[in-house]
Formats: structure tokens, sequence, C-alpha cells
């Protein structure tokens, strides 16, 4: 007898392993609309999270419906190479018009993670050099070679140390700056010294293949730096003819108000991961470089069986397409300010609100303990919790997962925005008064 889903839901820990299943908030779920997810419940619940920044035009747009649709109809499948098809070549094309700079050539896979080691494989065959520096609390992926650059939590490196041959160095901390000081400037002097003393210390910078960073912090926080600290890293990397890698899986297809962040901060790197936004929920990724430089990669040194798949491809021109047709970059642009504006009046009245951290619609949200100011990870899950009660959806970040993520599609509206933090502001209330009668 087939089973339902509920009996399906109460039979998961069986089926899946824990670290897929047991994430949070494990919603079931029966559809995705626009800004919605419809629960097995019969709930409708408004979702900030994007399926984790993927849905940017919102979830089953009907033109991304009906361009799957259209492109089942010719081909479900094509070996790249081994055939060629036109979506894969337009899709190249378009998106050859938005990037920044020359990255003009693409290697198409699956996911962020492979985009990744895509761009750490291509770094190091055109340079013939052995080691990558990264930095402190980005994400870049869970695949070993990937695994080696990603720092935002120790635990998902642990027993599972990659042999990866990589340094590390801190991310930008504008709250380090010493009273008084500019802290853009703090920041930028602190990176010239800590690469002075790793390359004067560890590594030599003739043997440093490329820097990659998240231009924006994900995982590890949501950390906006200074453009000045992007600009520096660029210089150090040129000063070296060091590869400059941005992980911009994430931050891409205007997340962050602009196509690329590479574009919102005014830095062009030599390579680029994107995935994620690209098509709308469908298996799809690309790592990005110039055509000079990816001319330098040839065939044998990496492949794929999947990646580029047509129908993706094609999801992903449709993607391109709704975000210029509905003018979504200047709706994140607007409707971030909005929130952001929002979120700055919550966090007066709420001693438990810290930061507030947000470029576009990358928003995060710092949770602090109120007595102590530290970072608050059992008050985090419970406002989280109680924001799902009350039907509104956000996911978490941040070393001690202290921070929510709050990332809606950028289609979402002020009325959404309002409905969303209404909800978020009743569920931090609600958390507050339980503190205070247990501290009481």
């Amino acid at each position: 007898m087939e089973r339902t889903f509920e009996q399906l839901i109460e039979r998961m820990p069986d089926r899946l392993a824990p670290s897929m299943a047991k994430d949070h908030p494990n919603l079931p779920v029966v559809k995705e609309e626009g800004c919605y997810y419809y629960g097995l419940d019969g709930r409708k619940y408004l979702d900030f999270t994007s399926g984790i920044a993927v849905t940017n035009v919102g979830h089953r747009h009907p033109k991304i419906v009906q361009a799957i649709k259209d492109a089942a109809d010719g081909l479900m499948h094509g070996p790249s190479g081994v055939i060629m098809y036109e979506s894969i070549l337009r899709l190249a094309d378009e998106l050859a018009e938005i990037l920044p700079g020359d990255l003009d050539s693409f290697f198409f896979a699956n996911s962020g993670t492979e985009a990744i080691e895509g761009a750490i494989k291509l770094a190091k065959y055109v340079t013939k050099r052995p080691y990558v520096i990264s930095f402190t609390g980005c994400f870049h992926g869970r695949s070993l070679g990937a695994l080696s650059v990603t720092t935002s939590k120790s635990k998902y490196r642990k027993f599972m140390q990659p042999s990866g041959l990589t340094y590390q160095i801190p991310y930008a901390n504008e709250r380090e700056c010493p009273e008084g000081e500019d802290s853009a400037w703090y920041v930028v002097s602190k990176l010239e010294k800590d690469f002075e003393t790793l390359f004067g210390h560890q590594v030599t910078p003739e043997e440093v293949a490329c820097v990659i960073l998240e231009p924006v912090l994900g995982e590890g926080g949501y950390i906006v730096p200074p453009k000045a600290w992007l600009k520096k890293v660029r210089e150090i990397c040129d000063r070296h003819d060091i590869l400059l890698i941005f992980d911009e899986v994430q931050t891409g297809f205007g997340r962050t108000g602009n196509w690329f962040a590479a574009q919102t901060f005014d830095v062009t790197p030599d390579i680029m991961a994107i995935a994620k936004g690209i098509a709308s929920g469908l298996p799809l990724s690309a790592t990005v470089a110039s055509n000079k430089l990816m001319k330098q990669w040839p065939l044998g040194s990496h492949g794929t069986t999947f990646g580029g798949n047509p129908i993706a491809c094609s999801v992903g021109l449709a993607t391109l397409e709704v975000m210029k047709e509905e003018k979504l970059l200047d709706n994140t642009k607007t409707m971030g300010a909005y929130a952001v504006s929002r979120l700055e009046k919550l966090k007066e009245k709420h001693p438990v609100i810290g930061s507030i951290r947000a470029v576009g619609l990358m928003i995060g949200i710092e949770i602090v303990h109120p007595k102590t100011g530290k970072p608050n990870q059992e008050g985090l899950m419970d406002i989280l919790d109680r924001a799902l009660e009350k039907g509104v959806l956000f996911y978490l970040c941040g070393n001690h997962s202290e921070v929510i993520r709050m990332i809606p599609p950028l289609t979402v509206t002020k009325e959404q925005i309002d409905a969303g933090l209404h909800m978020l502001d009743e569920a931090v209330t609600e958390y507050e008064a339980s503190l205070m009668s247990h501290l009481d």
C-alpha cells in the first residue's frame, strides 16, 4: 500500500541521512507560489528564504514553468561537447552581457560547490602555483576542494579536514575598530598587515595561485565589507599576479541590487563562481572567467556529465528575461532599503536585536542576549519557531547561528515585507517576555 505524505514524514529519520534531514525547520509543504509556501497542514507561509537565495524571481513564476515545459519538448539531457544545443550557447551569450568586465567564458556545472571546484582548478592550472588563500568566515561548499577554503563553521570540517594547500586570513571586521578611528581605514590597514605576515612567515606570493572570497559573507553571518577593503584585496592580487576569485553563489543575480556584487562594490575578479539564482531552482551553476584565461584550461583538465543541462539553461534564460522585464534590480534596492528602515525601528524597540547587516535584499538580523550582548543562538531558534507559527519562514546563519537570514524573492512587495516583519516583531516580543520572566 502506498504511504501518505504524513506517513513518509514519520519515516524520514530512517530514510534520509541526518545531514540531509535535520535542518531547520523541516516544514512539510505541498506547493509553492510567488512569495509563499503552502504547507501540508493547510496553512500559507510567507517565504523569506527564497529556497536559500535561489528563487529570486519567486516560486514557480509562470514564465519559468512554461520554459521548463517548452524545453522538455525538445531535449531532456545534453552532455555538452558530445552534442551541442542552443540553450547553453544562448545562456552563455546572455550572461556575458550582464557580467562585469571581460568575464565572458563559461564552464557550466550543477551546484555552487562545483562552480567553486572549477574556479580553484582553473586558477591552479593556469598559474601552475599550488596554494590558495581564503578568508575566515567564508563558506564555499562542502566537497573536499571547496571545504579546504570553507571556514564559516568548524563543524563542517570536523573529521573531514581537507588536505588542500590553503591558508586563511581574517575577513573584514569593522567591529574590531578602536573607538575614534575610521572603520574602513582600519580594516584595509589590517588586511595589508595580514597579507604581509602571511607572505613573510608562511607562504611566498609567488606560490599562491588565487585568493578566494565571498564579496559579502553569506553563511558566515551576512557581513558586508567596505568597498575599500575589496578594492585593496584586488590591488594586492594584482601586485603579485595572483588570481582573484569571487564566490557569488549567494550574492549573484540581483541579490545585492546589481546583477552581481562585483558591480555593487565596483571590483571585478578574474574568476567568478555563480549558481543559486541562476535558474530559479533547477540545478545549474558556472565557473566564469575571461576567454583569454579560459582558453588556457584545455580539454581533459575538467569535465561534467550533467552540467549545463538544456532544460536548466532554458530556465536560466527565462530567469534573466523575468528579471529584466519586471525590473527586479530596482525593486531589490527599493524594498531592501524599506526593509532595513523597518528593521532599524525594531532594533530600537527590542534589546535582543543587535546589528542589522544588509545590502539589497541580503539582510542579516543579529540576535544577542540582552544582558551580555553576546551571540544568542538559543534565542534565535526560539524566535524562528515563533515566527513560523505565525506564518513567516526565515533562516539562520553566522558562526554561532546568531543571525536571522532575511532573503525574500526579489519580487517581494512592501505589503509582504510589512506582513513578515509584523510577525517577526510579535515573535521577538513573545521571546523577550519569556526570557525576562526566566531572568526574573
